[in-house]
């Protein structure tokens, strides 16, 4: 085991810092600067701002000094969105409101997508597994903006029982519609997979050995036959947790909720490249973290699996 995690943490220093080149290079590489706007400043002031950031050094120079000062825990400073307040505060603060969502809106994905793929799949062919699978194509298909623009013109502006602005001081009203619009998506495709899952872990020998012992149908499926099909679920998870703890930016945009996804966008408009580069980075980092636990999961859920062969 602790030379499966050496190899996972060498590997994850390679991803991070390829992560991290091409970020800045593509980053640089589209025209203008963060200095440009409706009102363009003088050319010298726009080099003192370019001298004042080191923005007017060779890509590779500062790309070397951004690095440098990476391993030393430092992600820079806004340049743009909130100048000079640094970036690492920037993720700090916004990061727990978007955690917050993400958390609850993966809660209730998963319990609700798992709990109905086992009823889809023991129901396999009858109406009820129609008609979720419909349910579930369609959640899968509508984009993550058009459910929540949806959201709030049926709840917040028509009915008025929700606030169209996120705010936090109203309790479980403010987080009702991002966590319906977020969750939506992650709970419809865990629901498919673990249709799947079910339905292959229902077809196994020993599935059919409990049938034949007398054992319940709850016994058959949620004890034994979803130990088995969770494996492909976890592999979703990985990922699906970073993306969405650390800010559905759609949503964030949409229902104004000062997250870490909002905040990201805005920055990206504002080329604010500190932000930029820092946010990438922390997301990138995240997901390597969630992959890794989702790994030491699968040993959890099944003895069997042996992560220094195959696991990585």
């Amino acid at each position: 085991m602790a030379k499966y995690l050496v190899k996972r943490v060498l590997m994850a220093v390679v991803t991070i810092f390829m992560v991290a080149l091409l970020t800045f290079f593509l980053m640089n590489a589209v025209p203008g600067n963060p200095w440009l706007s409706e009102k363009n400043p003088p050319q010298a002031v726009q080099d003192q701002l370019n001298e004042k950031y080191g923005l007017d050094q060779p890509k590779p120079i500062q790309f070397a000094k951004y690095m440098g000062n990476l391993l030393q825990g430092d992600l820079g400073v806004s340049i743009k969105v909130n100048k000079n307040k640094p970036v690492l505060d920037i993720i700090k603060e916004m990061f727990p409101t978007s955690a917050t969502i993400g958390a609850l809106s993966l809660g209730w994905a998963l319990v609700v997508g798992v709990t109905l793929g086992c009823i889809s799949a023991y129901n396999r062919g009858k109406w009820v597994d129609s008609l979720l699978r419909v349910i579930c194509t369609i959640g899968i298909s509508l984009p993550s903006f058009v459910v929540a623009t949806m959201l709030l013109y049926v709840f917040a502006t028509s009915l008025g029982w929700l606030p169209p602005i996120f705010d936090s001081s109203l309790g479980i009203k403010s987080y009702l519609m991002p966590c319906l619009a977020l969750g939506l998506y992650p709970m419809c495709y865990i629901a498919r997979q673990s249709r799947t899952s079910m339905l292959d872990a229902l077809g196994q020998e020993y599935i059919k050995t409990g049938r034949a012992k007398g054992l319940a149908t709850p016994a058959i499926v949620f004890k034994h036959a979803l130990r088995n099909a969770l494996i492909p679920v976890l592999t979703y998870l990985g990922p699906q947790i970073a993306f969405t703890l650390c800010g559905g930016f759609v949503a964030e945009t949409v229902f104004t909720i000062p997250g870490l996804g909002r905040y990201f966008v805005n920055a990206i408009s504002a080329r604010d490249y500190p932000v930029i580069m820092g946010t990438t980075i922390f997301l990138a980092a995240f997901i390597i973290v969630m992959n890794l636990i989702v790994d030491l999961l699968y040993k959890a859920v099944d003895p069997r699996i042996n992560l220094t062969k195959g696991g990585d």
